[in-house]
């Protein structure tokens, strides 16, 4: 009885996960140690799908192992990679579990670049290897019991949990094998066999008749609730394995009823109630007769049947004779109770005892992600702060170098060249001057150009593959049912958008410092001449020299030295607001292991305003300090220019001497922005280039799957009817051949059928013993060389009729070989070069000798009837 349902494996196509997963790894950490131990975490991956899918698995615990060990891991990576088809793109490819294929077109199979699918089908297969191993279980032994009873309650788990999670994992309709109601039933089946092992186990234990019976009872409810599953869903039956299913269900749910009756009727025994024993076993008997005639060849209920059988009537005859007690009807009996003691094991990551993270020091990519976004909001944060007081030194700057200061202030000799001018000369010269700032600007076009060039070619790989995908999806409208190129790569194309955006922004930047340049380029020249030049280029003047000891050029050269000061705590608050650091990673670690989701926004802007926060009002009071210096500096510069003498030389040194001071600040600024320019678009390139990889990756997975799809349609066309069936007219079908019209060879290759045995022969005519057999060079019976009549011309190909041995002389067409058999009614012409009739007898009759000449043993008595014959109803023309 004991006949128990395994579920067969799915079988994957090989997937080469190291080449993606380390373009990734090392595209995304930095080179050295940390990168090598996540390249070897990933061959190690891909040698353990291998072994868990490569490779037919032993029905062992082992190989149990190995299969969930795969499966915590791809749990595990999971999170710590961006597996999507725009992204990370893997297609894996998977064949129904129950669909055996056919001869031309292969069984179903489904592709998808997803890792929830791929989970889905090892998870599968870790349930269908469950049951083959609870199968295997020897059920005499309380270890095999207990055995059989963990496995079917893991397959049952497993099976439920792809109920529940397949349709959100796949963004496809999945084959049917995974289906809701496909693995849903499967669940229930095996739930149903751990409560059959339990029954087993307590049946094996004796346990009281009324725990046995609700055991049954309940096992026979979940084999009904299972049946009841199959015949709901239309599609179930389709399978061959399911139509093997349903009578095996059908049949155990009624020797489970009648093993809860059998066990019932123990327990009305022992209350004395005789007529609800007689009752009840009258009821398991007719579900055992119910069995044994509908499913005996699924399930043996022998022992079962003779058990209640010897129990009836040993009731029968004890209530016929002692009790006389009313047996009821089976209605009015009262219900058995029911005691589930079986639940479906919950799939919780780890299955696997000997699991260990491969990647364990990989963050997950919500984090990873959150870092990404933490270091933008980061970064701008720096770069506000920074550049405010940037913007605040050049305000400084361009104010003092409008006022002449301080080379006004230097200048009271009217003739020398004032110091701060004189050092100004010298750092541009130090910088490289002009040709430093023109090699810059010339490099710029070229960084551009490359930039432009990496972008384009990558969203020209996009349009490619797009239109690609839009003519076969014109061509094969429904059938190509995988998702549209235009849909999936829109987010790239977003990114493509923004990268083409920041380069227009660049170029507009770079218009704008050339400009500057073109504008000062005439006095940073005059810079970089010698000292003697400069100094013939600076008109000269007569000031009054007793404004050298004015108490007003003391109060100026005080602002202006605070000034200074304000600006050198610039630089240092600067380089302390960029060295900065926090590592984020921890808190959104905590955030994701305890709410399961982080909240990104909140936990930045928190840190950001306390480790910033400061920063920022010290930010402010420099800008505060600053504007109310510079107010100082104008009021004291106003009464400075009062008591200089106004002349046209005066006027001319002061104009010339404050467009040297500003070509100096220009040039600073703009060798600063021509540097980062350059640094600009040599990082974009980088970025540009690992836009690029990842756009030739997914057209590379998209190419892969197009060519498994097209495939896959190839085969599904060819299995398709070309023309509707029709009736072969009757008189295309074949005679029945006759000896006088052989028939004709058919034109399609065939098996040659068996011919009914001919008449019997009449007695063999004398001979004499010379003529008796055949020469030894004489070709054998069973196999003669095709002859044909050299007069005649070539027609159809007809059978030959081989001779017997020792005959050299070939059968014509349309000849009886049966008249031959009658007194020799041959023209008598042709007697005298004829061999007497030798046939082959299996052992001389009595008194007379053997025949020789006969054929050998295995040979068909009458080598002439191994002519082909054209099957039962097989047309004489081919069919199309």
């Amino acid at each position: 009885m004991a006949t128990f349902i395994s579920v067969p494996l799915k079988k994957s196509s090989e997937v080469d996960l190291v080449k993606p997963l380390s373009k990734f790894v090392t595209a995304t950490y930095p080179a050295g140690e940390e990168q090598a131990e996540y390249i070897r975490s990933v061959e190690e991956l891909n040698k353990l799908r291998k072994n868990a899918l490569g490779r037919p698995l032993d029905k062992h615990e082992s190989s149990l192992e190995i299969l969930l060990r795969y499966y915590d891991q791809l749990c595990a990576v999971e999170p710590k990679f961006p597996f999507s088809e725009n992204q990370l793109c893997l297609t894996f490819t998977w064949k129904d579990a129950f669909d055996k294929g056919s001869l031309f077109g292969g069984s179903v199979k489904l592709a998808l670049a997803s890792l929830g699918y791929e989970k889905t089908c090892v998870l599968f297969n870790g349930a269908a290897l469950a049951s083959q191993i609870a199968s295997e279980q020897n059920l005499d032994s309380d270890e095999g019991l207990k055995a059989a009873a963990k496995y079917y309650q893991l397959a049952s788990g497993a099976f439920g949990h792809i109920k529940d999670t397949v349709l959100s994992a796949l963004n496809r309709e999945p084959t049917m094998d995974v289906s809701p109601e496909t693995v849903g039933t499967l669940s229930l089946i095996m739930l149903a066999q751990a409560q059959e092992v339990f029954f087993l186990k307590a049946t094996s234990d004796k346990m009281k008749d009324a725990i046995i019976a609700k055991l049954a009872n309940q096992t026979a409810d979940f084999y009904g609730d299972a049946f009841k599953q199959c015949q709901y869903k239309e599609n179930l039956p389709k399978y061959f394995y399911f139509q093997e299913v349903l009578p095996v269900l059908a049949a155990k749910h009624c020797i489970m009823q009648a093993n809860a009756e059998l066990h019932q009727s123990l327990l009305a025994k022992q209350k004395k109630r005789f007529g609800e024993e007689i009752a009840r076993l009258q009821h398991a008997t007719e579900l055992v007769k119910t069995v044994a005639s509908r499913y005996d060849e699924y399930v043996s209920v022998k022992d079962l049947s003779d058990k209640i059988s010897r129990a009836l009537t040993a009731a029968k005859k004890d209530n016929d004779f002692i009790y006389h007690d009313r047996v009821p009807e089976v209605k009015d009996l009262e219900h058995i109770g029911k005691a589930a003691l079986v639940k479906a094991t919950a799939i919780t990551p780890p299955l696997s005892a000997k699991f260990t993270d491969l990647f364990e020091k990989m963050v997950p990519m919500a984090v990873q992600q959150s870092m990404s976004v933490y270091s933008q909001r980061k970064a701008e944060t720096v770069n506000r702060l920074v550049g405010t007081m940037r913007e605040a030194t050049n305000l400084c700057n361009g104010v003092l170098a409008s006022l002449n200061l301080p080379a006004a202030l230097e200048d009271l000799s009217g003739d020398s060249i004032p110091q701060s001018i004189v050092e100004k000369a010298r750092a541009i010269v130090q910088q490289g001057g002009l040709q430093s700032i023109e090699q810059l600007i010339r490099d710029l076009p070229e960084l551009l150009t490359r930039n432009r060039e990496i972008l384009d070619e990558s969203l020209k790989m996009l349009s490619d593959e797009e239109s690609t995908d839009s003519e076969l999806r014109s061509k094969f409208s429904q059938r190509w049912n995988r998702t549209p190129s235009g849909d999936l790569y829109k987010p790239l194309r977003a990114e493509g958008g923004n990268f083409r955006s920041v380069l227009d922004k660049a170029v507009q930047a770079d218009q704008v410092v050339k400009e500057r340049y073109n504008t000062h380029c005439e006095m940073i020249a005059l810079l970089c001449k010698p000292e003697a030049e400069l100094t013939a280029a600076i008109p000269s003047a007569n000031p009054v020299k007793t404004l050298q000891g004015s108490e007003v050029v003391s109060v100026l050269r005080s602002q202006l030295a605070r000034l200074e000061e304000v600006k050198k705590e610039r630089e240092r608050l600067e380089a302390e607001i960029k060295g900065v650091t926090f590592d984020m990673s921890s808190s959104f670690l905590t955030a994701l292991a305890q709410d399961g989701a982080i909240n990104e926004e909140a936990l930045s802007m928190s840190q950001l305003d306390q480790s910033y926060g400061s920063y920022s009002q010290r930010v402010q009071a420099s800008l505060r300090s600053q504007e109310e210096l510079l107010g100082k500096v104008q009021t004291s510069h106003q009464e400075f220019s009062k008591l200089k003498q106004s002349n046209s030389e005066a006027n001319d040194r002061e104009e010339v001497l404050k467009k040297l001071a500003s070509a100096h600040d220009s040039y600073v600024e703009i060798t600063s922005n021509l540097k980062e320019g350059t640094k600009f678009y040599n990082d974009l390139t980088e970025i540009l280039l690992k836009f690029q990889n990842k756009c030739s990756d997914i057209v590379f997975a998209r190419k892969t799957e197009r060519d498994e799809l097209l495939k896959d349609l190839q085969q599904s066309i060819a299995r398709e009817p070309s023309a509707p069936s029709f009736n072969v007219p009757a008189y295309q079908t074949n005679p029945a051949p006759t000896a006088a019209d052989p028939t004709p060879a058919p034109r399609t290759v065939f098996q040659p059928q068996v011919k009914a045995q001919p008449p019997q022969r009449p007695p063999p005519p004398a001979f004499t013993p010379q003529a008796a057999s055949a020469p030894d060079n004489q070709p054998q019976p069973g196999n003669p060389p095709p002859m044909a009549p050299p007069s005649q011309a070539q027609g159809p190909p007809y059978p030959t009729y081989q001779g017997y041995p020792g005959y050299a002389y070939q059968m014509p067409m349309g000849y009886n070989p049966y008249a031959a058999y009658g007194q020799y009614n041959m023209p008598p012409a042709m007697q005298p070069n004829m061999q007497p009739y030798v046939p082959y007898q299996q052992a001389p009759a009595p008194g007379q000798g053997g025949f020789p000449g006969g054929p050998p043993t295995q040979q068909h008595p009458y080598p002439y009837q191994q002519q082909p014959q054209h099957p039962p109803h097989q047309p004489y023309y081919p069919q199309q």
